[in-house]
């Protein structure tokens, strides 16, 4: 459909433009006229050559949707009219990508269209629950409640985001210094203590300790691409494998099963489930569509192949505890929770309190996997060292005692 730029008068005698689509000109005249705006200027929108955004450019982060949503909210509850409040926010905002998606937003709403219709047009700013949830607020004349639901729903994922973040962090860190020590020591300082053990004697006479090392040494220096092509290649093939859907639901079902880290990883599954569902159930967003936004954005394939399970179940005419349970993806304590819930007709209030307390249990294995992390980090780092160490030292050390005796 064309775009026409037009330029018309409020009753109040106050100028206004904006962009608009509509088959023709008469159209767009029509709807300002509905709109209570007396059209002046109407043409059509000149062709333009978009060049494509570089990477790299500037984005917009959870910190600015947090902002925005909880200014947004405080306008709209002041009274202040939807294409205004888009204005003031997107003149102050400091984001210059920000700025320029809400100045469209803006442009789209003047246009005729709603609020979430205007944020679908960006998905990768406003994602399917945002805009699902501004639409059920648009309906219900409740927006500035939604969106001020939507705020803390989004500072509560980005603070789970982050503390499971924390924990991978220290021990990648580790294992990055481990293989970096561990090359260096192989290909530079072997060959040192290699050289100065051949003038020493025969190889053979070399402790099993040291000679292991000495042949690793040698054969890292011969064999070095298939080295890097390991490092390089184990990532980057896990990263094709995730991307074929049944390696990507394998590998969740993997890392679901994992010893320490699959329970902090469940938690983490349970409470952005219950946080993003009771968000959206108290918003009055249907349960099969709720649910259908929760499945897309759950992070995890085997979560999602449950959830849309349990969708499916719905439909037929069962409750929801029932196919999640069969599920076998959530505890029982969250079941039982979901059951009673649904029983008592505050299936909303019931998912949000399993969220605070699978907040918290996130929050202690977090704390519980960072304290066993790190020593068992550093008692593997000191072991590769320490083996490293006794290996080069104890043929002088066998040398020394030889020379003594």
């Amino acid at each position: 459909m064309p775009a026409f730029v037009w330029e018309g008068r409020t009753r109040g005698g106050e100028l206004r433009n904006g962009l608009m689509e509509a088959k023709n000109i008469a159209d767009v005249e029509q709807r300002l006229r509905s709109q209570a705006i007396t059209p002046e200027k109407v043409k059509k929108k000149p062709f333009e050559i978009k060049l494509p955004k570089l990477p790299g450019t500037g984005g917009v982060g959870l910190k600015d949707l947090v902002i925005f949503t909880r200014q947004f909210s405080t306008m709209i509850d002041a009274g202040l009219p939807l294409v205004q409040c888009l204005e003031i926010l997107g003149t102050q905002s400091d984001n210059k990508a920000f700025k320029t998606i809400l100045m469209e937003i803006k442009e789209t709403v003047e246009g005729g269209s709603t609020f979430a219709e205007a944020l679908k047009k960006h998905p990768k700013v406003f994602d399917d629950l945002y805009v699902n949830l501004v639409a059920a607020g648009e309906v219900g004349g409740i927006l500035d409640t939604i969106l001020s639901r939507l705020a803390v729903y989004i500072e509560k994922n980005a603070k789970l985001r982050k503390k499971v973040k924390s924990a991978m962090v220290y021990p990648i860190c580790i294992v990055i210094v481990a293989v970096v020590v561990l090359g260096v020591l192989l290909y530079y300082v072997i060959p040192v203590f290699e050289k100065m053990f051949s003038d020493f004697g025969s190889k053979q006479a070399l402790p099993a300790m040291t000679q292991n090392l000495i042949d690793l040494s040698q054969w890292m220096r011969k064999n070095w691409y298939i080295v890097l092509s390991v490092i390089v290649g184990v990532p980057v093939g896990i990263h094709y494998f995730k991307k074929h859907p049944k390696g990507h639901y394998l590998w969740d079902k993997m890392m679901l099963k994992a010893p320490i880290i699959g329970s902090l990883l469940r938690k983490v599954a349970v409470a952005k489930f219950t946080r993003t569902l009771g968000t959206m159930v108290s918003s009055g967003v249907p349960i099969l569509d709720a649910l259908d936004i929760v499945a897309k954005s759950a992070g995890n394939k085997v979560v999602e192949e449950g959830v849309y399970y349990a969708r499916e179940k719905i439909s037929e005419g069962k409750t929801m505890a029932e196919p999640l349970a069969e599920s076998k993806v959530f505890p029982g304590m969250v079941v039982q929770m979901i059951a009673v819930g649904e029983n008592t007709g505050a299936l909303d209030q019931m998912l949000n309190k399993i969220a605070d307390f699978y907040d918290e249990e996130v929050d202690a294995a977090v704390d519980a996997l960072t304290s066993l992390m790190e020593p068992l980090m550093l008692v593997f780092l000191g072991g590769i060292v320490g083996y490293f160490l006794v290996a080069m030292y104890l043929p002088i050390f066998e040398l020394a005692g030889a020379v003594g005796g």
